[in-house]
């Protein structure tokens, strides 16, 4: 790797949006990868940075499974021991040169290793720092480590998940993790966008508890504004009905005739114009107090035909309507096809592959995923040449275990 910093980025002809932009990836997990792999995915030169001798993701085989592979794309790796003197010293000199350094250790171990904001703002005031850990940085529980569900339970999520009476019911993907994921890129970003009038970096947090508070949205502000806790309502809308899952002669689909105009429009489409009429189901009130009766009413005359008759039948009359699927058949379905949600990737020992693209679309930039997930520290001896380490340096850290 060359020895400028300008050597480092993409050549002007491949250059994307956030090409320019250096950042150390320190991140475990799933909630600081998911936060990483959007700046790396919009061309941001990633550094992720491992201990030497990983051990448990190379013998287990989690490195090349489809998680890690799925987080870790568009990057380089290297191996470093923050422990050793030598190698805080290697990441001091690497932090002066970034732009973003992103981490989700516990708060306790970044001081530690003296690594945390202060360390790195003081020999780098432009660096925007990244931290996400499980219920803030302080406060009565800044010490405690935390998990996606601990998160989905504190947060409310499990409390008005699963149908009623059932009891707490845990969301099928890691929303916690994915959501702090996603607001901690997106606090980056805003980072650097004032980075750029102020001219100093920001350190910018958030938490899963945080994160799974604020996904409760409308949720929580029902609460917060009317004094209602929500409940269980399984596949039903929480307020809007008739909303939620119906049967068909061959399988499910999903409704949506909340309104009093789609409603009016749903009950013409299945020829029960008298439902209209029903003085307890003229407006939301009276169809949300009755929606048993509703549904059931619904079911009787959906079950009748199958999931396709259906979707054609309420696409054409513009009720919102869409099957259930399998994720097989989400990426069997033409739409997601066309999307290209499912993008290829060439790994030097799984071949040909595929993972998940982004979910941004910005006009005349491509969204391929450019580089398969790397092997632990490939990119060791060229990172540290960039840093300013000649080669007979390099050797000696790895004598010594430091890379």
């Amino acid at each position: 790797m060359p020895d400028t910093a300008a050597d480092l980025k993409p050549p002007a002809a491949t250059r994307l949006p956030l090409s320019g932009i250096t950042v150390l990836d320190l991140t475990l997990a799933r909630a600081g990868p998911t936060c990483v792999r959007h700046l790396a995915d919009w061309g941001a030169e990633v550094i992720r940075i491992e201990p030497p001798d990983t051990g448990g993701e190379e013998i287990s085989g989690k490195r090349h499974g489809f998680d890690f592979q799925n987080l870790h794309r568009n990057k380089r790796a290297i191996r470093l021991n923050l422990k050793d003197p030598d190698g805080h010293a290697a990441f001091m000199k690497l932090a002066a040169r970034a732009d973003v350094i992103v981490e989700n250790m516990r708060a306790a171990v970044k001081h530690r290793l003296k690594i945390a904001w202060e360390d790195v703002h003081a020999i780098n005031p432009r660096l925007v720092y990244g931290s996400i850990s499980g219920f803030g940085q302080d406060g009565p529980y800044g010490k405690r480590a935390g998990v996606d569900q601990i998160a989905q339970g504190m947060g409310g999520l499990m409390s008005i998940t699963g149908l009623p009476g059932q009891g707490p019911v845990r969301v099928g993907i890691p929303i916690a993790d994915l959501t702090a994921g996603n607001l901690l890129a997106l606090g980056i970003m805003v980072a650097l966008f004032d980075r750029e009038h102020s001219g100093e970096g920001r350190w910018v947090t958030t938490s899963l508890l945080e994160a799974q508070i604020f996904m409760l949205d409308f949720q929580a502000s029902r609460w917060l504004m009317e004094g209602e806790v929500a409940q269980q309502a399984g596949n039903d809308h929480p307020t809007g009905i008739p909303t939620g899952v119906f049967p068909t002669s061959d399988g499910y689909i999903n409704i949506a005739a909340s309104s009093g105009r789609l409603w009016d429009r749903f009950c013409d489409t299945v020829d029960k114009p008298d439902w209209k009429a029903k003085p307890e189901w003229q407006n939301q009130a009276g169809r949300s107090a009755d929606r048993k009766a509703i549904n059931a009413a619904i079911g009787e005359i959906t079950s009748t035909r199958p999931a396709t008759h259906w979707i054609e039948l309420f696409e054409e009359a513009g009720i919102p309507c869409g099957p259930i699927y399998t994720i097989d058949q989400v990426f069997a379905d033409p739409q997601v096809k066309h999307l290209r949600m499912a993008r290829p990737v060439e790994h030097p020992k799984l071949g040909r592959t595929e993972l998940v693209a982004s979910a941004i679309n910005i006009s005349g930039i491509s969204k391929d995923i450019r580089t398969p997930t790397p092997e632990a520290g490939a990119n060791t001896d060229e990172v540290l040449r960039w840093a300013g380490y000649e080669d007979a340096a390099i050797a000696r850290m790895r004598e010594r275990g430091v890379v």
